[in-house]
């Protein structure tokens, strides 16, 4: 497995895969990931079993303290001196599901975000998530203002 950071040629993949891993209210669309690979290409690590895209993480970097759903929609309010690391979305095909894929990814994230000097990294979660994010470090902040896709999230923040 390889984990390299995105290009605008994988724009196509990057979208197919968030289709196959969250429903339709929640995943991202083209023009959003087009949007965001425009901005922050480099906040985008896939992962590639050969040369088969089989999951990534992708966020913004931010100065805000808590992610928010305009962060979703709004590429421009990246800051790449930022002082916390959103996560959007940790993404992983059915077929790659439990077996470590996603922590290989976000290990490999948090470590990036470590070595740039952010104060950590942020994400919201579904509630039965919690336990796994928390395993990774991350702690419950609880219910995000986040209303992403009619859901209810939890925000979680893992602090370096």
């Amino acid at each position: 497995m390889e984990i390299r950071k995105a290009t605008m040629e994988d724009l196509a993949a990057v979208t197919a895969v968030e289709a196959k891993c969250f429903p339709e209210a929640e995943a991202a669309k083209e023009k959003d990931f087009k949007a965001r690979l425009e901005v922050y290409p480099d906040h985008f690590w896939l992962l590639f079993d050969e040369d088969k895209m089989v999951g990534f993480v992708n966020g913004m970097v931010t100065d805000e303290p808590d992610l928010t759903d305009e962060m979703y929609e709004n590429a421009k309010m990246h800051n790449e001196n930022g002082a916390w690391q959103m996560i959007f979305g940790v993404n992983t095909i059915p077929e790659y599901r439990r077996q470590g894929c996603a922590e290989k990814v976000l290990r490999r994230v948090i470590d990036d975000a470590r070595v740039q000097g952010r104060k950590g990294l942020v994400l919201t979660c579904k509630d039965k998530l919690l336990h796994y994010y928390g395993k990774l470090g991350f702690v419950n902040e609880g219910v995000s203002a986040s209303v992403h896709g009619n859901v209810v999230w939890y925000q979680m923040r893992l602090t370096f």
